[in-house]
């Protein structure tokens, strides 16, 4: 994404200036999916690796992830109510600061 909007600005088809959240938004891959379904709000990541990988960096700002021991192939019904029941115990806030942090 970065790249074609940096090619785009050297090639003036788009003004520096004109470069905002929504533009890149427009760029990524993502970008097809219809804004009404909004970001993820969970991301499962199976086999024990706590790392994102480069994946949907900027999609996932505001996700809430989970890692599991679990691997992709024996990832089951149980193994996604486990990772939902954890994920219900969150305290989503978007960004935001808890009382105690303020």
């Amino acid at each position: 994404a970065a790249r074609g909007i940096a090619r785009a600005v050297s090639e003036n088809r788009i003004g520096a200036e004109d470069v905002d959240e929504d533009l890149f938004q427009s760029h990524l891959s993502t970008s097809v999916i219809p804004p009404s379904c909004g970001q993820p709000d969970l991301l499962l990541r199976t086999s024990g690796e706590e790392r994102l990988s480069n994946f949907l960096l900027w999609e996932l700002a505001y996700t809430e992830l989970c890692f599991v021991k679990v691997n992709w192939p024996d990832f089951n019904e149980e193994s996604f109510e486990n990772a939902l029941q954890e994920y219900s115990k969150r305290d989503r806030r978007y960004g935001g600061r808890t009382q105690d942090q303020q």
